[in-house]
């Protein structure tokens, strides 16, 4: 009996192959054809490692509100709307089940992108979020920080938060917290053709999220710090799709 390759065996521990391994052993058996299909196997689902590490890694902004990103639909819905996490190219993707389904008929090399990316894992097995999960983690976060407009540019170029740069943030915010940075311009915008129909049409209240990031001290302790000192490490910003994404259309952050 052959022995499993060992990029076969680590796809059937993660459930992403799977077939008699009687049959291996048998001379009809091309290892270059079965190597060749798992090679293009679309994505998959997250195996219960990876999802605790994302779980982890979400939580830590979204705190209980996780929840609301797991929920199946209420009852009465057609249960391929609820969102699901796939994984293609170390990459996790947060989507509705209904366009998972069919994104299994397209090969892995054809496949560039679908869904919300969240983040990707690294080689060492951590999780890294990408400012693109921007939009799915700021309705849940549990913290926030209100930087003022002269602190905006330094931080969408990349920058640290010092505490001179803050406005304001939730109370009670302990150290290594996840927060979402968001300006102090809570104005509503509006175009200038839903200025003619403002009358007919309900003004939206948007607030300006720039990025997220990590508290270097608790609320408490930053009171006490000199306004040039850290107060949260960037961890991702708009500023990016400037910096980064916007250089090619093809282009994903690292």
């Amino acid at each position: 009996m052959k022995v499993f390759p060992r990029f076969v065996r680590c796809c059937i521990q993660s459930d992403v192959f799977d077939f008699d391994e009687d049959s291996s052993g048998s001379e009809d058996f091309d290892w270059k054809v079965q190597s060749r299909k798992l090679y293009f196997l679309t994505m998959r689902p997250l195996t219960d490692p990876e999802t605790k590490t994302l779980f982890d890694k979400l939580a830590n902004y979204t705190g209980r509100s996780l929840t609301n990103l797991i929920t199946p639909p209420s009852t009465g819905s057609n249960p391929s709307d609820r969102y699901v996490f796939r994984l293609q190219d170390s990459r996790v993707y947060y989507l509705p089940l209904s366009l998972a389904n069919l994104a299994t008929s397209v090969a892995r090399d054809n496949l560039l992108s679908i869904g919300t990316c969240l983040g990707k894992y690294t080689k060492t097995g951590k999780f890294r979020l990408h400012i693109t999960a921007l939009d799915i983690i700021a309705p849940h976060a549990r913290y926030k920080v209100w930087i003022k407009p002269n602190g905006e540019m330094p931080f969408l170029y990349g920058g640290n938060i010092l505490k001179a740069h803050v406005g304001r943030w939730s109370e009670d915010c302990p150290e290594h917290q996840g927060v979402v940075v968001y300006s102090m311009d809570d104005t509503p915008l509006v175009s200038e053709s839903e200025a003619l129909c403002e009358k007919k049409m309900p003004r939206v209240l948007l607030i300006h999220t720039q990025g997220f990031g990590v508290t270097a001290r608790s609320t408490a302790e930053t009171r006490r710090l000199e306004p040039t000192a850290i107060t949260c490490f960037r961890q991702a910003d708009v500023g990016e799709y400037l910096r980064e994404v916007g250089c090619s259309p093809h282009h994903r952050p690292n």
